[in-house]
């Protein structure tokens, strides 16, 4: 799995896990819903100060939006609630 897709499939775990929506995660680290919906599905890449932004208002470590391992059983479970 690619760094992006890791990071896509931690964001949006991370997020769902604390449930939060998109627009309310956008609204905490002060970005656009869209570019949040674009990080998810892996559209862009996220530059280290969003990465940080991002962890800041889901109240984890950065580093854990780029663990392969971090979030793979809740990611899990997120898909098959989907």
């Amino acid at each position: 799995m690619e760094i992006r897709e890791v990071f896509a499939r931690n964001l949006r775990t991370a997020r769902l896990a604390r449930g939060l929506s998109q627009e309310e995660l956008a609204h905490r680290a002060d970005i656009d819903r869209t570019y949040i919906s674009s990080l998810e599905r892996g559209v862009y890449n996220a530059s280290i100060d969003v990465v940080g932004r991002l962890a800041k208002a889901l109240e984890i470590e950065a580093s854990e939006l780029l663990d392969r391992k971090k979030w793979n059983a809740t990611a899990t479970k997120v898909a098959k609630t989907d």
